[in-house]
């Protein structure tokens, strides 16, 4: 009897067991469980937490976290240069349309759904770029690629919080010429520079020259000006002394100047009347000169 009744409590704890296991379910923080019945969605969802079921269902947990995943494929620029690339996106479901999502793709949502729509749309936005813009552009091809496939992924409940292009990567080829191109795009800049370096200190030595001239040229007018001003002045002095000498001039001073110059030789003939000539006599002089009276 003891026997028997161990037995009977060993299949009812088993039943309990049972029951436990098939008729509860856990829901994990974060996600959001999807209740089947026989394979067919429930018009409900759990939030986290335990949850009584019938042993016929099945509780399938969505997760509603931000998720992270990296990607990598290839492009084409629009002058037709393969473009590798690396990037990561950041994405979400919603709590409201997790049941819809899994009714109309299941839980591999990413590669069914995401993965497709974000190298078709990252390749349609790498086809509008040159190769040598891809770079200088990488931060607006990220957000046009984000905001391409957060369109896409409306309707699904699916939220693209971020998503980042991580790296570039060209052929060897590629590489080769664009390093080629930067070599003589440096040359040429060196070599422009040098020239306006060359026509600079050629203007400024023609400019030096140009004022150098015109210094000499202002020097030179200045020295004639002068020149010309002091012979005017010299010749008004001049004319005003002699004016001043015309004017104080009399008769009386004339033959005061005169007999001033007289050398005390008397004439030997004097004109008389009728055009005749008339001697003068000579007086004895000094030095042993002998008299007419003798």
């Amino acid at each position: 009897m003891k026997k028997k009744g161990l037995i009977i409590a060993g299949v009812v704890v088993l039943a309990l067991v049972l029951v436990g296991t098939l008729c509860t379910a856990t829901v994990q923080t974060g996600y959001t469980g999807i209740v089947t019945t026989f394979g067919k969605v429930e018009n409900m969802t759990l939030e986290a937490g335990l949850h009584l079921k019938s042993p016929f269902q099945q509780i399938i947990s969505m997760d509603n976290r931000e998720q992270k995943t990296t990607f990598t494929t290839e492009a084409f620029s629009s002058d037709i240069q393969q473009v590798n690339i690396t990037g990561s996106i950041n994405y979400a479901i919603n709590k409201s349309t997790a049941m819809n999502l899994f009714k109309e793709v299941g839980t591999d949502y990413f590669n069914k759904l995401v993965y497709p729509r974000m190298l078709e749309i990252t390749k349609g936005v790498f086809s509008k770029y040159t190769a040598e813009n891809l770079v200088a552009n990488r931060q607006k091809l990220s957000e046009s690629i984000r905001d391409g496939l957060s369109e896409e992924l409306q309707s699904y409940g699916i939220n693209v919080i971020s998503l980042s292009i991580e790296n570039i990567d060209f052929t060897d080829a590629f590489t080769d010429a664009v390093e080629a191109k930067q070599v003589a795009a440096q040359r040429k800049l060196q070599a422009e520079i040098e020239q306006a370096q060359m026509t600079m200190e050629t203007q400024q030595q023609a400019e030096r020259q140009r004022i150098n001239a015109e210094a000499a040229a202002n020097v030179a007018k200045i020295n004639a000006d002068a020149d010309a001003y002091a012979m005017k002045v010299r010749s008004e002095a001049e004319a005003e002394a002699n004016k001043m000498i015309a004017e104080s001039l009399t008769e009386n001073l004339i033959r005061a100047n005169e007999i001033k110059s007289w050398d005390g030789k008397l004439p030997v003939y004097m004109a008389g009347e009728g055009g005749t000539t008339i001697p003068v006599l000579q007086f004895g002089q000094e030095n042993g000169t002998e008299g007419t009276n003798e």
